[in-house]
């Protein structure tokens, strides 16, 4: 009993300082993680190697090797090619604009991180918004929203996605067939919503104001032609081998790592500067949480909460999906969806265990991170981004304004959600 409460302390206490946000949230958690080390060794609970085998490699060498590809070609301008070229298809009209960017960003965030997608593109849309004197405001919001959203159609997608995929053995391929037709309508409604609140931002009558932007020249921006090819080909070789992983009986992870292997063979870059463009702390946040919550699962805790909610498991499971999506998507609009992802996947576990059939709660609790997300300013890592590099506009992104315009899009995306979730549920199944 005393392994299960320190256990539980030190995982909400972490959670704790990690929502305050005075600290860097990968301090903490690496200060979490040592910490349930050390008292699981006085308590008897928890040990070295335990933590050891409690990091998912799979997620984190799936992260690693797109992190790699994306950083093989981040510096060739290939992004902002692109962003320039929404910018022009747009012809200075703000509606078209944010059509394009969303589009474009959700493009993106199916086979990219969404964190990656927003760092890329948000920086050129300030500038574009600049050019046509458009508040940046709207579109620098439906970029982090759409990317979420998008997101959650793929395995890659978001990073919720990769963990439940490594937890649920669920493939490239799954994510299309499950997750992807209900994205697209849910897509459809955040877009629509996107577009009716932030009305009142777009200036009327400005459609002959771009012409210094039909002056940019996407050329200009694409830095190292070659390299980008290159780097185009490598990547969409690895979409490919993530659509036959089931015949080539390969991990996504073991695809990505090849994939980058084969890029740095091919293009050769300067190895430093790659490793650079690597996201670390978030490879560092990510194995810190799995040592912690494997603490809590060593202690019994995760045993114990599975225990009792397979005992209360009286509910049809279209109702167990429904109501999981709803408390993930609650959870995960005021804190770090990835967390609340890593704490649930081995309640979930614990219940296959028990005997209870899971499968359709996987796609619950992918839909609730994904969705819920968008709920406030810090319900996802691409939110955060994006509002930091608001600063640098006249119209900086708020807490405040998140919850105002971001909270009845979180809502309603999950009510389109969970009904559409019922209803495969109770026609074909999951």
């Amino acid at each position: 009993m005393i392994a299960i409460l320190v256990s539980t302390v030190i995982f909400f206490g972490t959670l704790g300082l990690i929502f305050s946000e005075k600290v860097h949230r990968t301090i903490i958690s690496l200060l979490g993680a040592s910490v349930m080390v050390v008292f699981g060794m006085l308590f008897g609970f928890y040990s070295e190697e335990k933590a050891l085998q409690s990091i998912d490699v799979d997620t984190l060498g799936l992260l690693l090797g797109m992190m790699i590809l994306v950083a093989l070609i981040q510096p060739t301008g290939f992004f902002q090619y692109i962003a320039i070229v929404i910018g022009k298809l747009s012809k200075g009209r703000p509606v078209r604009l944010m059509i394009l960017l969303g589009i474009g960003t959700t493009l993106l965030s199916m086979f990219l991180d969404n964190v990656t997608t927003v760092i890329l593109l948000a920086p050129v849309t300030i500038l574009i918004c600049e050019i046509l004197g458009f508040s940046a405001l709207p579109f620098l919001m439906a970029e982090a929203i759409l990317s979420n959203t998008g997101g959650v159609a793929t395995l890659v997608g978001d990073p919720p996605n990769i963990l439940i995929a490594s937890a649920a053995g669920f493939t490239f391929n799954d994510y299309l067939i499950h997750s992807l037709p209900i994205v697209i309508v849910v897509w459809i409604v955040a877009l629509f919503m996107l577009w009716r609140i932030f009305l009142p931002y777009f200036p009327s009558g400005q459609q002959d104001n771009s012409e210094t932007l039909f002056n940019l020249n996407p050329s200009e921006a694409l830095k190292d032609k070659k390299t980008a090819i290159k780097g185009v080909i490598v990547i969409a070789l690895t979409v490919v081998l993530f659509l036959l992983e089931e015949m080539l009986h390969v991990s996504p992870a073991f695809i990505a790592m090849t994939a980058a292997g084969i890029g740095l063979v091919w293009i050769q870059p300067n190895i430093r500067d790659v490793l650079h463009h690597v996201e670390w702390d978030i490879l560092i946040f990510f194995g810190a949480l799995f040592i912690i919550v494997g603490g809590m699962e060593s202690a019994g805790v995760l045993q114990l909460v599975s225990n009792v909610v397979a005992k209360g498991v009286l509910l049809p499971p279209v109702w167990q999906g429904i109501i999981l999506l709803w408390v993930v998507a609650c959870l995960s609009a005021v804190v770090d969806n990835i967390p609340i992802t890593i704490a649930l996947i081995p309640v979930i576990q614990g219940l296959e265990a028990n005997g209870v059939n899971v499968s359709h709660l996987w796609w619950a609790l992918a839909f609730g991170a994904g969705f819920g997300g968008n709920g406030t300013i810090i319900g996802s890592t691409a939110n955060i981004v994006v509002s930091s590099l608001s600063e640098r506009t006249r119209t900086p992104i708020t807490p405040g304004i998140w919850i105002k315009n971001g909270l009845p899009i979180m809502l309603v995306t999950s009510l389109i959600a969970s009904i559409l979730y019922g209803l495969v549920s109770i026609t074909i199944g999951w």
